[in-house]
C-alpha cells in the first residue's frame, strides 16, 4: 500500500480526511455486470459523449503531472491554459487515477474538486503539499528556557528535562531536530596577553609578504616539517565495542590503571604533495620514532630466560635523549624520504617549547643542522599553542584511533601497532590537516590570537569533490589594513 506522502505524486495536494487504503474497491468488486454498465454510462453522460468500448488513453492526456515540490513550504502554479478543456475528465480517468496511485475514488475525486475550485478562484494550481503538517504539533522551546538553566543542570538528558518540564524522550526528539545541540567542552591552555601577541605575530609571519595587503595568503609550507612526542598507552581506560545480542562482555583488567604499559614516540610530518592526475608524489610521513631501549634481561624469571632481549621505554627523556633522536634518526629520515626533484633548500623543523628540545644555538645541533645540501632550521611555535602544530592539530589523534583498533596485547605489539597505523592512515588525512592549520590561523588573527573559536571544518571533502579546494589559504582581507 502506497503512503500518504504519494499524494504529492497526484497534483500535489494532499489526502487530509483519506487514509490511502481503497475501502470503497472491496464493495464495487461485488457489484454485478449491468451496475458496471450503468456507472460507466452515467460517467461518460457527465463528461463527455465517449464510446462505451473506445479505448481509454494514458493519463498524461487528461491529468497534468505536476512535478513534487522541493521543500514544505514552497508553492508551484500551473497555468490552466496548458491544458485544453481543463475541466472536463475523459471517461475512466478517476478509475485509472485509483489504479495508478492505489488511494479511494472518494480522495481522487475531492483532489478534483479542490483542482476545479482553485482554477475558478486564481486560474492557476496551487500544488504546496501540507503532508508537512500531519502529525502530532511538535514540542516548541524557546531559547530563554534552555539559556536560563545553569550549565550544572544540562550535564544530562534527564537532568535537563526535568529542568524544562519535558520527558527525556522528548528532549531527545528536540536533539535529533537541532533545537538542542549537544557540546562536549574540552579544557584548553590558559593564553596570556603576551602568549595572544606571540600567536598573531606567528599567524602572520606565516602570510606572504608580497601579497599584502592586496590579498594575503598563507604560504604553501612545502618546506616545514612538524615534530612533536606522544605517549601511546597499550590499552584504553574504557573501550567501547558493539557485540551481538546474546554475545558475552568482553573482561579486561589490570594491576592498576596507573601502571599501564607506554611508550613515547616522536613523529615528524611534511605536507604532503600532489601530482597533476591527483596521485600522492610524497605522503609526508617522515616517520615516527620510539624512545625506547633494548636491553638484555640480567636474570631468568618466569616471564624470560636471562639474555632474552626486551623493549625497555626510556625513563626519562630530556634533552640528551631528544637531541639524539633528532640527530641519529630524524636528519637521515628527512634526507632519505624527501621528494628528490626538489632539490638542495631550507627546511623548517616547528616544534613546541617544552624544556627536552633543543634549540637552534645548541652546540652540538650546529655540527649537524647543515647535510648534504639541506639546512636545517629549528623552530619553536607560541607557547600554550597545541592547534598550531600539525600532530597536536589532528593527526596523533587519528594514529591513536588506528592503534586501539589494534587491540595490542604486549608492549612488542604496541610499538608494531603504533607503526602501523603511521603508515597505513591515508595521505590525505594529513593533508587536510595541513588546511586546517590555515583555516586555524585565520581563528586565531580573527579572535586577537585568543583559542575561544570552534576548530573549522570549512568542507573540505566537498571542496576536493568539486575542484574547489585551495592549496594555500587567503588570510582576513583586514590583515593589509
Amino acid at each position: 500500500m502506497a503512503s500518504d506522502q504519494e499524494d504529492d505524486d497526484f497534483l500535489g495536494f494532499s489526502d487530509d480526511e483519506g487514509d490511502g487504503i481503497n475501502s470503497d474497491s472491496d464493495s464495487e468488486e461485488g457489484d454485478d455486470a449491468a451496475d458496471l454498465v450503468q456507472a460507466s454510462q452515467n460517467t461518460a453522460a457527465e463528461f463527455g459523449d465517449i464510446g462505451f468500448n473506445e479505448d481509454v488513453p494514458n493519463n498524461t492526456e487528461y491529468v497534468q503531472q505536476v512535478p513534487e515540490v522541493e521543500g514544505e513550504g514552497q508553492q508551484q502554479t500551473t497555468n490552466f491554459q496548458e491544458i485544453p478543456d481543463s475541466e472536463t475528465l475523459l471517461y475512466g480517468a478517476i478509475r485509472d487515477a485509483v489504479i495508478e496511485y492505489d488511494y479511494t475514488r472518494k480522495t481522487i475525486g475531492k483532489i478534483w474538486d479542490k483542482a476545479k475550485k482553485q482554477k475558478a478562484a486564481m486560474n492557476s494550481y496551487i500544488v504546496q503539499s501540507q503532508y508537512h503538517r500531519c502529525g502530532r504539533k511538535k514540542v516548541q522551546v524557546s531559547y530563554d528556557s534552555i539559556a536560563k538553566i545553569g550549565m550544572g543542570d544540562r550535564t544530562c538528558i534527564v537532568d535537563l528535562a526535568r529542568m524544562l518540564n519535558l520527558g527525556p524522550t522528548t528532549v531527545w526528539r528536540l536533539i535529533k531536530r537541532k533545537i538542542i545541540k549537544p557540546h562536549s567542552s574540552p579544557l584548553h591552555p590558559g593564553i596570556s596577553e603576551a602568549c595572544k601577541m606571540a600567536r598573531i605575530r606567528w599567524a602572520i609571519r606565516l602570510i606572504m609578504d608580497y601579497t599584502i595587503p592586496q590579498e594575503p595568503t598563507y604560504y604553501s609550507m612545502y618546506d616545514f616539517i612538524h615534530i612533536d612526542e606522544k605517549w601511546f598507552y597499550l590499552t584504553q581506560k574504557n573501550q567501547r565495542v558493539y557485540l551481538a545480542n546474546n554475545e558475552p562482555y568482553p573482561h579486561r583488567s589490570a594491576s592498576s590503571r596507573t601502571k599501564i604499559p607506554k611508550f613515547m614516540f616522536m613523529a615528524a610530518v611534511a605536507r604532503p604533495r600532489w601530482g597533476e592526475n591527483g596521485e600522492c608524489e610524497f605522503d609526508g610521513k617522515i616517520g615516527i620514532f620510539p624512545f625506547t631501549n633494548a636491553i638484555a634481561a640480567k636474570r631468568t624469571s618466569k616471564n624470560r630466560l636471562k639474555g632474552t632481549i626486551e623493549t625497555k621505554t626510556v625513563k626519562s627523556v630530556n634533552q640528551i635523549e631528544t637531541r639524539a633522536m633528532m640527530i641519529n634518526n630524524l636528519l637521515p629520515a628527512i634526507k632519505a624520504k624527501w621528494p628528490p626533484h626538489e632539490g638542495e633548500k631550507v627546511i623548517y623543523i616547528i616544534q613546541d617549547n617544552a624544556k627536552a628540545h633543543i634549540l637552534q644555538s645548541d652546540p652540538e645541533w650546529q655540527l649537524h643542522y647543515k647535510q648534504d645540501g639541506f639546512t636545517f632550521v629549528l623552530t619553536q611555535q607560541p607557547a600554550n599553542s597545541p592547534d598550531c602544530n600539525i600532530l597536536d592539530l589532528g593527526f596523533f589523534r587519528s594514529i591513536q584511533s588506528l592503534m586501539h583498533k589494534k587491540m595490542p596485547k604486549t608492549v612488542e605489539d604496541l610499538s608494531g601497532a603504533v607503526y602501523d597505523s603511521f603508515n597505513e592512515l591515508h595521505p590525505k588525512t594529513l593533508s587536510n590537516v595541513w588546511m586546517t592549520l590555515q583555516f586555524v590561523s585565520n581563528e586565531i588573527l580573527k579572535h586577537k590570537g585568543n583559542n575561544d573559536y570552534q576548530l573549522p571544518h570549512n568542507k573540505k571533502k566537498i571542496l576536493e569533490d568539486e575542484g574547489r579546494l585551495p592549496e594555500q589559504v587567503k588570510a582576513p582581507i583586514y590583515m593589509g589594513s
